[in-house]
């Protein structure tokens, strides 16, 4: 729908297109009531067509614009003008996220941050009773602030409706419609047309997780029944090869998001908001080490290499190593015992010996006994 410049939606008042997508299209406007800047998404036809749809939508409206969170785009107002349906939502200012990934890969730090922020996002809606189902990162900013969660339960009907669409078609990715971008991020449930739950918020997550860390989609094909058969029976994909490194924390945080079963999953975003913090609290390989602390840790080592060498060569001064240690007969004591030789050995044993273990010199008399010990040591006497 065009609305051109000056176009008057009940109080507000259309200043520009901001953009579309498969839940219709956005603008830019002034709140004449209150003199604020909003943005008013006009939703598809089938709203206004459908009362009972248009009366659900209302409703689930209302529970949202209960949900105030820093990280979810509050909603302000709901209104119907001449047929048209639209919703008055909270103006973000930031880049989409799926703009951001058209350049590549995000830096692991930013990815936990914002991953962690999205899952505190979830969880505070799912607290209310409220699953998005459409989790991908074109319902998310990235602003000054942090990321900002958009469009809460807006997709539920129209997904609903346009999954029995996705099998039987064979369009290429780039054609226009309300899955393309949409069907990467579904969970199997979804596309098996069952009903969606917390969980599904966290299989999307997954996926859009794996998406911030690798610069690729988890799941993609060349056709939209390739990129279901792929959710539906491949693995969930590991993260490439990165630098710095991808903790193998995450990649098991991704895996378990992207488990086929919902019983396998996360049971909780709060679970996976703490889980991302958690990684982000771990050191990373490529961190620098701080120079301040050279000074003390080297004089520290310092100290340690001391203490070791000192009890190294008191070890090797007093330790009783294996076998005997021989003295060596240096010469003729002073005074020679009239006794002669030993009566035991037959040796003469008035003589000064040095220790061929500490090299210390020694007289002992003669007796064989003065002579048994030497550092500590049994000895053996030269002949």
């Amino acid at each position: 729908m065009d609305l051109p410049t000056g176009t008057r939606l009940g109080p507000y008042e259309i200043l520009s297109r901001l953009g579309a997508g498969g839940m219709g299209e956005v603008f830019r406007a002034r709140d004449t009531r209150l003199q604020r800047i909003v943005a008013i998404k006009i939703l598809p036809g089938d709203f206004a067509a459908d009362a009972q749809l248009r009366l659900r939508f209302e409703r689930e409206a209302r529970s949202i614009s209960q949900l105030n969170h820093p990280h979810i785009c509050t909603v302000h107002d709901i209104g119907q003008h001449e047929g048209t349906v639209y919703l008055v939502m909270e103006l973000v200012d930031g880049e989409n996220l799926a703009d951001r990934l058209a350049r590549g890969a995000m830096p692991l730090p930013d990815a936990l941050r914002y991953g962690a922020q999205i899952a505190e996002a979830l969880d505070r809606a799912h607290r209310n009773g409220i699953t998005h189902r459409d989790v991908k990162p074109g319902n998310i900013m990235i602003t000054k602030e942090g990321a900002k969660l958009l469009d809460f339960g807006l997709a539920k009907e129209i997904i609903s409706r346009s999954v029995a669409e996705v099998a039987t078609e064979h369009k290429p990715l780039t054609q226009e419609g309300t899955i393309v971008g949409t069907v990467h991020y579904m969970a199997p449930e979804q596309l098996a047309g069952e009903a969606a739950d917390a969980r599904t918020d966290i299989f999307a997550l997954g996926a859009v997780l794996y998406e911030m860390i690798s610069g690729q989609r988890a799941f993609d094909g060349k056709s939209r029944t390739s990129v279901v058969a792929a959710i539906l029976n491949a693995a969930a994909p590991r993260i490439p090869d990165m630098r710095p490194p991808v903790p193998p924390a995450m990649q098991r945080l991704i895996t378990k998001c992207l488990a086929k079963d919902p019983d396998e999953r996360w049971q909780s975003a709060k679970d996976v908001a703490d889980e991302l913090r958690w990684i982000s609290s771990l050191p990373t390989r490529s961190e620098p080490v701080s120079l301040v602390r050279w000074p003390r840790t080297l004089a520290v080592a310092g100290l340690i290499i001391a203490a070791v060498a000192i009890v190294a060569l008191w070890s090797s001064r007093w330790a009783k190593p294996v076998g005997a240690i021989r003295l060596e007969a240096l010469g003729e004591a002073r005074g020679r015992d009239p006794a002669g030789a030993d009566a035991t050995t037959g040796m003469d044993l008035r003589r000064e010996f040095r220790c061929t273990f500490c090299r210390v010199t020694r007289w002992r008399c003669h007796r064989v006994r003065c002579i048994q010990l030497c550092c500590g040591r049994t000895v053996v006497v030269a002949p």
